[in-house]
């Protein structure tokens, strides 16, 4: 009886160890092939999306990567304009940014006192919010004033939706389509950290949101 006990034990114990390693698996392969959770850390796109939001990522809607690598294995897509993207930050590849792409591939982006032209017309821009009303000139920042460039072939001109407060393609140059991540999604979750009443850390209105 005791042995039968300890075998019966044992494949109990077996059956626990299996499980874990087949949700380990498939977790692996989720976060690698499919989807990818995201924390935003910083204000620079306010109001759309705030310190604090969970998003979820769609990994295979531009490339499909060796998992853990930056090695493309193929295309599924380009960036349109007005998507939040998802990316590796040109300047240090082992950080993960996020953006709206603003002109792809061809277009000629111009900014003059804070409004963007493409191709020599002003755009619509619905996205952008101002907080700081002084212009700089171009010989002192990007951020307002910026001569005329053409994205070159598989890249992608970005920016923060809080313009006056958003490290992006007007300061480091242009995202390339290698170093693409995915599309945002939909917000998950969202933590306001600066409430003072912890039974309003939770942004619940935000939960569920689709971005746009």
């Amino acid at each position: 009886m005791v042995k039968e006990r300890e075998i019966k034990k044992k494949s109990k114990t077996r059956e626990y160890i299996e499980s874990f390693l087949i949700a380990a698996l498939i977790a692996f392969f989720v976060r690698s092939f499919f989807i990818q959770a995201f924390k935003i850390p910083s204000s620079s796109m306010e109001p759309t999306l705030l310190i604090g939001d969970h998003l979820l990522v769609n990994r295979l809607s531009y490339v499909v990567k060796v998992p853990f690598t930056d090695i493309v294995l193929f295309n599924l897509g380009k960036p349109e304009k007005g998507e939040v993207i998802v990316f590796r930050y040109p300047v240090d590849t082992s950080k993960d940014f996020i953006k709206r792409v603003i002109a792809t591939e061809g277009d000629t982006i111009e900014i003059r006192n804070k409004v963007i032209y493409l191709n020599g017309k002003a755009i619509n821009d619905t996205w952008g919010y101002y907080s700081d009303n002084r212009l700089l000139p171009g010989f002192l920042s990007q951020k307002d004033n910026m001569e005329p460039v053409k994205v070159p072939e598989n890249s992608y001109f970005v920016m923060g939706d809080n313009r006056d407060r958003s490290l992006d393609s007007r300061f480091w140059g242009f995202v390339k389509q290698e170093n693409l991540v995915g599309r945002a999604l939909i917000i998950y979750f969202s933590w306001d950290g600066k409430s003072s009443n912890p039974l309003n850390c939770i942004r619940w209105k935000r939960i569920g949101r689709l971005i746009r």
